[in-house]
């Protein structure tokens, strides 16, 4: 039972399903979060089952110092309870907010530790499908501090070649195939790719006034290098952004390449 083993505290944040609060392990005194996921809105036996797939996924995914450890998961009358490691230094978004974009070095490495898990993920046959900068926190307030991967709600199991149909994920992170309702692991890559452009200019490559607006945007796959400060960002930069963004799921660059040495550019994300 979760009580005879942790002490709730105050909140960290909120979601759509549920919410996350400081807890203290009563044995020990260590701070992890806890999120809390209400049944009662938990609607369908599918969002119930998203829910077990979650807990699921990040059981199955090794240990990884990109991505936030489940230390255990409880369920009763209410809710389903994940307690997880803890991670105090915010979100990425909010670094990007404060900085309003990053040097090529800073976004490189920030690009590199997001496609280590998209690529940890891809091994172990998952597809993430929500992948933004509001999904990685970082684990303390230091500048140096490691990032981590905190939700696999929308994540999903997948063999080798099967497609997906259902829109999931966040207007501005999706790929033109999650839109067409024909998708495989390649859209990570394409999400990724999208924050990438966003770390090195601080706004979306596909934006609109309406989610549709957005929609039609990403399904042109027209992306702008013309306005400020592109024209300082380096050609290896732009190519990159332009391979993660490649409208052709088959041309586009897996985790492995993203990350392999062979793909040379001074930009460099080794």
């Amino acid at each position: 039972d979760l009580d005879d083993k942790y002490v709730l505290g105050g909140e960290l944040g909120r979601g759509e399903f549920g919410v996350t609060y400081l807890c203290t392990e009563a044995a020990t005194g260590a701070r992890m979060a806890c999120k809390s996921i209400s049944k009662r809105k938990l609607r369908t036996p599918v969002d119930v089952e998203d829910v077990r797939r979650e807990v699921e996924i990040m059981r199955h995914m090794p240990p990884h110092p990109n991505i936030v450890s489940l230390s255990a998961a409880y369920e009763d009358e209410d809710a389903v309870h994940l307690v997880m490691e803890l991670c105090e230094g915010g979100e990425l978004f909010d670094r990007i907010v404060a900085r309003g974009h990053y040097t090529e070095r800073a976004a490189a490495a920030v690009t590199r530790t997001i496609v280590e898990v998209v690529q940890m993920c891809h091994r172990n046959g998952v597809i993430h499908r929500d992948l933004k900068p509001e999904n990685f926190l970082y684990a303390n307030k230091k500048e140096s501090s490691p990032l981590k991967a905190i939700d696999f709600g929308l994540s999903v199991f997948f063999r080798p070649g099967e497609r997906f149909s259902e829109i999931v994920g966040s207007p501005y992170y999706m790929a033109p195939e999650v839109l067409k309702r024909n998708y495989g692991p390649e859209i990570d890559v394409w999400s990724a790719g999208v924050i990438l452009y966003i770390l090195l200019c601080g706004v979306p490559p596909f934006w609109a006034e309406t989610e549709q607006g957005v929609a039609q945007a990403i399904i042109r796959s027209v992306v702008d290098f013309k306005r400020d400060p592109w024209p300082r960002v380096s050609e290896p930069a732009k190519d990159l952004v332009r391979r993660m963004l490649d409208p052709n799921p088959i041309a586009r660059l897996t985790a492995a390449q993203v990350l392999g040495e062979h793909y040379g550019f001074s930009f460099s994300i080794a």
